[in-house]
């Protein structure tokens, strides 16, 4: 990966050296992973101290679930589960430790940045969903992380056609969100190509296998979030819950070839991937 700094708000400059570890807080009763799942008082302080301690550099907090088939919530619902996940996990972790907000209503990530205390916005439908999106995270100056997906979740696996082939139809799609950005005076951007998101079982194989000409084509860090998706349960015909050794995998694989984000339920395990990682590399961490 190519280092690079984000400015988050408030004029704080978080220099990124070595490939990171996102770990995932879901403040909601249903997403994909139950182990993700944080609902009772005090849990999420404690899983951000676990996922801290086992190796986790910063930490994603969702609201509301985007899985196919989720019931949303409301707006007011949505960020009152963000706040109290907010408010634990800065008193377990401190300011130190960059924390996102994955929404993708501008109104939440508004009140996130501006009153909760999260730094960055996570916004899985890269502006589509809400289109005071970009202007929000503007007006807040929050580095933002731009996901390639089309329609709605219920729609996206509907949408899987790219006449160019994917990693092109990607990359287009992801630099006109870029450019719309960059109108709005959004430049610290991180990319994700959206593994699941309106790709089918292929394609996101053959996305990951082009991370670095992604990278290369965008001018931009790219973030990879497959942590026990369906590209990896569907294809071995196992459960969420046995998906793991298969995540490190794959995990290992994007990061030699150039994610500088990993996005994961599990910080010890995406931890020592980078590790490995940066052996492979001949740039031996500190053990």
């Amino acid at each position: 990966m190519t280092p690079f700094t984000l400015t988050l708000p408030g004029g704080r400059l978080l220099s990124v050296e070595r490939p990171v570890v996102m770990a995932i807080i879901n403040a909601t009763p249903d997403s994909f992973y139950e182990g993700s799942r944080c609902n009772r008082v005090g849990e999420a302080a404690a899983v951000a101290e676990r996922l801290v301690s086992e190796g986790a550099d910063w930490l994603d907090i969702g609201g509301c679930s985007t899985r196919p088939g989720a019931d949303l919530p409301e707006e007011a619902e949505e960020i009152d589960r963000i706040g109290h996940a907010l408010y634990e996990v800065r008193k377990a972790v401190g300011k130190d430790v960059p924390v996102s907000v994955d929404t993708f209503r501008a109104n939440v990530a508004r009140e996130a940045i501006e009153n909760l205390g999260a730094d960055i916005i996570n916004d899985i439908s890269g502006g589509l969903l809400d289109e005071n999106m970009f202007a929000t995270a503007a007006a807040v100056k929050a580095p933002y992380i731009l996901t390639h997906t089309r329609g709605t979740p219920a729609q996206m696996q509907s949408l899987t056609d790219y006449p160019s082939g994917v990693m092109a139809g990607v990359v287009a799609e992801l630099q006109h969100r870029l450019d719309m950005l960059a109108l709005e005076g959004v430049n610290d951007v991180i990319v994700d190509p959206g593994l699941g998101f309106a790709k089918t079982l292929e394609q996101n194989y053959r996305l990951l296998t082009g991370v670095d000409e992604m990278r290369r084509l965008l001018s931009r860090p790219v973030l990879i979030g497959l942590s026990r998706k369906s590209m990896i349960t569907r294809l071995l015909k196992i459960e969420a819950d046995r998906a793991l050794a298969p995540t490190m995998a794959l995990n290992l694989m994007a990061l030699t070839g150039g994610a500088a984000i990993i996005r994961v339920h599990d910080a010890r395990e995406g931890s020592q991937a980078v590790k490995l990682a940066l052996a492979l590399a001949d740039k031996f961490p500190q053990i």
